[in-house]
């Protein structure tokens, strides 16, 4: 699963790639390609259990994010530039609050403005698809009628409508089948999109961080279907990534924080793809596994290896917390908190699974 940054030139989209990621970039120069590259997921809970266990391996969750080069209508004519773009599962779209009069910005600063631009960019990428489709579409049902054409047609001018109305795709009501049969068109509007508010350093910025999307008007964009939105300070994490752990909480704490504004960011856009992690622990290893909400258990197994999946007898279950209430697996167990599980059990988020399997 990835997670595309996109933004406007000079909002800190690519500064942002490079302290989560910890990448070293070249000049992208006039290339159009991505920049890839992967972050570890921050996890307290995992961290608490590996005290409790103490070791060899200890093995966060990762996203993997892309680094698009800056958006606009004419990068969206290009072909590299949307293959860039469609290939990613989720967007995190950096928007500039801050004022810098060494970094460039046409006009004032406006972040809801610049939502709202690019929005429109790519629903306006995603209608010229859709109307060519809907032409070959209908020159495919002149020659033969089936219903799967029918209900392909149907749903693009749904499509349609909705995008002429300046509504997005993952805004529009669909059933599984209907975005199964739409999959392959990688529509960018359709995309769950994670609004990143790039504020200005200053001494609230633990308030300030709360509350950016308020201030800046975008609460109600953030709060429709599959949107949502967070704030970082460009300038201090890229402070905070050069520091060790020690010097990082006291600056955090100087400015009234406890975690920062890229830990959110990581787990916002972790859930905005839709994933869960459950841990699998014990004295060798520690380690967070990923899976989209709602798996059941015989998926999860498959998750550690297509073996346990296939071989699934029980899932031995117990939730992180209970666990370590408990201090060990043994007392858990005596105490009936550590259960057996089916391979329809749900697994819910941060469950601690071990796979009983036959292979």
């Amino acid at each position: 699963m990835k997670t595309g940054i996109i933004g406007l030139p000079q909002v800190g989209k690519t500064s942002l790639f490079k302290i989560l990621t910890r990448a070293k970039l070249e000049d992208r120069g006039y290339s159009r390609d991505a920049h890839l590259g992967v972050a570890k997921v921050p996890d307290d809970r995992l961290d608490r259990l590996a005290a409790l266990y103490n070791p060899k391996k200890l093995i966060h969750a990762t996203v993997e994010y892309a680094d698009v080069a800056a958006i606009g209508q004419e990068a969206l004519k290009e072909t590299a530039f949307l293959t860039s773009l469609r290939n990613v599962d989720a967007l995190i779209h950096v928007l500039r609050a801050f004022e810098d009069d060494a970094i460039a910005h046409v006009g004032a600063i406006d972040p809801l403005r610049d939502a709202k631009s690019v929005e429109f960019d790519l629903m306006l990428s995603d209608l010229t698809q859709v109307e060519k489709r809907l032409e070959r579409l209908e020159k495919d049902l002149k020659k033969m009628r089936t219903p799967e054409l029918e209900k392909e047609q149907a749903l693009l001018i749904r499509s349609k409508a909705s995008l002429e109305a300046e509504i997005p795709l993952r805004e529009l009501e669909m059933t599984s089948e209907e975005r199964k049969l739409i999959r392959g068109f990688m529509f960018l509007s359709q995309k769950p999109v994670l609004y990143a508010v790039n504020v200005q350093e200053s001494t609230t910025l633990g308030a300030d961080l709360e509350t950016a999307a308020g201030k800046f008007g975008l609460t109600e964009i953030a709060a429709r279907p599959n949107a949502g939105a967070t704030a970082f300070c460009g300038k201090v994490e890229a402070e905070l990534a050069e520091m060790d752990d020690e010097e990082a909480t006291e600056f955090l704490a100087s400015y009234g924080l406890q975690e920062s504004g890229l830990v959110r960011l990581i787990r916002r856009s972790y859930e905005l793809l839709g994933l869960i992690s459950f841990f699998t622990v014990g004295e060798d290893e520690c380690r967070a596994w990923t899976v989209p909400a709602n798996s059941r258990a015989q998926e999860a197994a498959g998750a550690i290896h297509t073996d346990l999946e296939k071989h699934f007898i029980r899932a031995e279950t117990i939730h992180w917390d209970t666990l370590l209430e408990a201090g060990s697996e043994a007392a858990a167990r005596a105490q009936g908190t550590l259960r057996l599980e089916g391979k329809d059990y749900l697994v819910q988020d941060g469950d601690v699974m071990h796979i009983r399997h036959s292979g």
